[in-house]
Formats: structure tokens, sequence, C-alpha cells
């Protein structure tokens, strides 16, 4: 049981909130947050923004009842997390010039992924490109963490990257953002890996419901259990 330090309102429904709580977190992993006794039946799958050893950080949207039971908590108030599940981005210790891709949401564990490369390698050039359909938030954090960050609004978020000036690219997002990214990635024959981390519904966190299986080139994986993390071309190159 974790202990809500702040939930601060960001604009556009997005909220970011701040949770006590010893974890050992890592870049790309998600919880199962809970705040309620009964209803909704289910928990709700999280990503990690950011987190240190006594706290963990969430970015998350109101879409429906379990966010907005979310939102409502303040300062004090306890919040059930399990985790941290999954696995998350891999490390790129090995890498010089990086790029991470976000689209709305899906811009949530991008920050600490860039903390992380960044400590991995303060030599490694961290670029950021986010994309938004309404008023872009957490853009000044975001420039904390990169050396370029690159905001699109209203636009497509794809068209602002050059894939073949990284090494490799991470990205996390609407599924047809990253599809179209990868497309890109193969069009331009670019050399660096692209990794994608998929937002499908999950019900257990652990892989024991098989909801958020997704089709790969190595058969029906868990994305939960398995991912979030995959290669793009494990994901969408079997189309």
């Amino acid at each position: 049981m974790g202990k809500v330090t702040s939930n601060r309102a960001l604009g556009e429904d997005f909220y970011l909130m701040r949770v006590e709580e010893e974890n050992n977190a890592r870049m790309g992993q998600f919880y199962m947050l809970r705040a309620w006794e009964t209803y909704p039946v289910l928990s709700r799958p999280i990503s990690v923004y950011d987190a240190d050893k006594e706290s963990v950080s969430f970015l998350y949207k109101v879409v429906g009842k379990g966010t907005e039971l979310l939102r409502q908590l303040k300062e004090g108030d306890e919040i059930t997390l399990d985790g941290a599940h999954g696995n998350g981005f891999p490390s790129l210790a090995d890498k010089k010039r990086i790029a991470l891709v976000g689209g709305g949401v899906g811009i949530a564990p991008l920050y600490l992924a860039a903390k992380t490369y960044k400590k991995e390698n303060p030599d490694c050039t961290v670029d950021i490109y986010l994309g938004f359909s309404g008023t872009p938030v957490l853009t000044e954090e975001f420039e904390t963490v990169c050396d370029r960050l690159t905001v699109n609004v209203g636009g497509f978020v794809t068209d602002d990257i050059d894939p073949n000036a990284y090494e490799a690219i991470v990205t996390c997002g609407p599924t047809i953002m990253m599809k179209v990214l990868y497309s890109k990635c193969v069009k331009c024959q670019a050399a660096a890996p692209l990794y994608v981390s998929m937002e499908n519904r999950m019900a257990c966190g652990i892989g024991a419901c098989l909801v958020c299986s997704c089709r790969t080139a190595n058969g029906n994986r868990k994305v939960c259990k398995d991912g979030p993390v995959f290669l793009g071309s494990e994901v969408f190159g079997i189309e």
C-alpha cells in the first residue's frame, strides 16, 4: 500500500501522481493501480513515469471510471500498487545517438528512459519527439533529460524524425503511430533497432488471463509478461 504525495492536474485530462512506495521500478515497466474496493473490478495498468528507491510517479489520462477515481486521490490517500511488472526498455549503453518517440499518454515511460540512458552513457545524445493532439504537457520536464526536444501538436510526430540519424529508437504511443514509425524505418532502411512499448488492454498484469496477448513473429505473446517492450520487427514485421 502506497501513500499519495501529490496528484497534479496538467491539462487536457492529464494528471501526474507521485506515490511514496519503496520500489525497484525500471524504465518501461508498469504497475497495476487500484484505489477502490469492488468496482471497477479490474485494476488499471499505468506506466512508470519516474521512480527512485522511495517513490514512483505515474502520468495518466482520465478516460473512464478507473482513472476518474485515480484523479480524485489527494495527498495522504492510500493506493494499492501491484508491480513493477513487465520487461521494460533495454540497456543501450553502447549507443551514441538514441531517439525516443511518444504520442499522447504514451509519452509517460520516456521520461525515465531518457534519464536512464543519459545515466548509462553521459556522452550519448538523447533526442525526444513528442506528439500531442491538444495542449502539450510536461515539455519543460522532458527538456531537462534530453539533448533536443521536438514537440508536434496536431500533426504527425513521425514526420519529424530521421531514423537514419540514430543508432537506436524507442517508442510508445498509439499503435498506428508506432506502425507508421516502423514502416518509415523499413522504407529508409534504417540500421537502428526500433523498440516498441505496446499498450494492449490488460486484466491481471501477470500473464495469467491472456487478455493482453498480441500476435508476433514468435507466436502469440503476453504483453504484460513478455513485454510490454518488443522489437518493432517482431510485432509489425509480420503483416
